[in-house]
């Protein structure tokens, strides 16, 4: 019986370490994409990250809908087969690349947040080596932090801004490129 226990637990061990190092990429945001990305629903409460209708978005020239705005800052994140798993938003401020993502909602929970994460990461060092990385996080959004401190990202500090919704309170999250309880992944 410990023999079982022992090999499903190899099992699941195997399994996570394959999600972890789960092989994503970041290509340039297709307008196809853009529009299919404007089709993912989240549920409540995460469904004030639902984009707006791509017709709206196309209308008004805003985000991923203007052509020069998806060029510049907008990535489609594949998986190992080349299907679209999520976006990024790779925004320029002085000194500083702060990022935007979405993982696709059917992929919520399946234990590829961090690799997700690490992956726009090194994609935005890669970019620009001398800018710091960070983002901004709901406090309410437990889920999404605690995925941001495995990937290597520390809270620097917490504000409230204003949102379509009303103000409310974020953290701001730093990436050290450090793994929780390691050595920093890339120098």
């Amino acid at each position: 019986m410990s023999s079982s226990f022992s090999d499903r637990k190899a099992l699941h061990l195997s399994i996570r370490n394959k999600k972890e190092q789960a092989g994503f990429r970041l290509a340039p945001l297709t307008e196809e994409q853009a529009r299919v990305i404007c089709t993912w629903t989240y549920p409540p409460p995460y469904d004030l990250y639902n984009w707006k209708p791509w017709e709206t978005l196309l209308a008004r020239g805003e985000e991923f809908a203007d052509p020069d705005i998806r060029q510049k800052q907008y990535r489609s994140v594949l998986d190992e087969e080349g299907r679209l798993t999520g976006f990024a938003q790779l925004f320029p401020m002085a000194g500083v690349t702060r990022l935007g993502l979405g993982l696709r909602p059917d992929l919520r929970g399946s234990g590829l947040g961090t690799a997700f994460v690490r992956a726009i990461a090194e994609e935005a060092l890669r970019q620009k080596p001398a800018n710091e990385i960070d983002l901004e996080v709901l406090t309410w959004n437990t889920r999404a932090i605690r995925t941001y401190e495995k990937a290597g990202f520390e809270i620097t500090d917490t504000y409230e801004r204003m949102t379509p919704n009303g103000p409310a309170e974020f953290h701001c999250m730093v990436w050290t490129g450090k793994l929780p309880g390691g050595p920093a992944s890339v120098s």
